[in-house]
């Protein structure tokens, strides 16, 4: 079992400097991500914040859809946080692009309103104990739909912004810009635990 897993933060676009910091903070070895080397060279993955669009479109351009997709099958854990969660989810409501479809949930973009509508609010996260979890939501999705295998693990006036299906964990918000490192530590825990049951296998 590595002490310091080697997790990759997609860095097309986004809030990619925030989580590699957020992911040293908690032990992890962060590295970029870029090409399918660099993809194959981790253990767990981040999807940042940013837009979701421009995300998508790169990893076509540089042809990481299908491996994203074949390596979560085969259960790399995977945070995806706003424009994260879009971008691996089955559906988004609004105009086409590209998508992972690896979460099973249907998304609505900027369900929140626009940039000036951002705020930052404490959430009740299942599975996080202690304090709330701090974070920022800006233009912010959430999920309007979730199938069977998805656990809500967070809601906001009723509307869900985090989720988890097996490996993957998804937010609506920003934990990376608040400070808040306990979701890039219960990734690390997933990568740890993932490790050690291909090592054991």
């Amino acid at each position: 079992m590595a002490d310091a897993p080697p997790i990759g933060v997609l860095a097309y676009q986004g809030d990619v400097r925030e989580h590699l910091a957020a992911l040293a903070a908690v032990g992890a070895d962060p590295t970029e991500v870029r090409t399918l080397a660099e993809l194959e060279a981790v253990d767990g993955l981040i999807v940042p914040g940013g837009e979701s669009t421009v995300i998508g479109k790169l990893a076509a351009r540089y042809g990481l859809l299908e491996p994203l997709r074949r390596r979560v099958a085969d259960g790399l854990p995977v945070l995806g946080t706003c424009a994260g969660m879009i971008f691996l989810a089955r559906e988004v409501e609004g105009p086409p692009q590209d998508l992972l479809g690896v979460l099973d949930v249907r998304v609505r973009r900027n369900a929140f309103g626009r940039q000036v509508a951002s705020f930052e609010a404490e959430v009740e996260v299942k599975g996080i104990d202690g304090q709330p979890v701090s974070g920022a939501f800006i233009r912010a999705p959430w999920v309007a739909d979730a199938g069977p295998e998805v656990e809500v693990l967070a809601e906001i006036d009723g509307k869900v912004v985090a989720v988890r299906q097996g490996n993957l964990l998804a937010t609506a918000f920003h934990p990376e810009l608040t400070g808040e490192v306990r979701l890039h530590r219960w990734l690390v825990d997933l990568v740890l635990g993932t490790v050690a049951e291909r090592g054991s296998s």
